[in-house]
């Protein structure tokens, strides 16, 4: 356990002990208040394909023709 007052002077070598798979336990009044370590990256989980299969749907007729379209968007203006 290291006090914060040892931690703020030595920073950059605890970094260095972190950067090599450590860690270090902080503790003010001598009771442990953080612990620092290595940052981990998550992870991202790409999906496979066909995955998101039921979770969405497309009507028959999303692509036939809208009657009258342009007359109603001419009314419109």
């Amino acid at each position: 356990m290291m006090r914060t007052d040892e931690a703020k002077t030595h920073l950059s070598k605890l970094v260095e002990q972190v950067e090599h798979g450590g860690s270090i336990v902080i503790a003010r009044a001598g009771h442990p208040v953080a612990v620092l370590s290595g940052y981990q990256a998550e992870k991202r989980r790409i999906a496979p394909p066909g995955s998101m299969e039921g979770e969405a749907w497309i009507a028959e007729d999303f692509d036939a023709p809208i009657d009258n379209l342009f007359e109603a968007l001419e009314r419109i203006r």
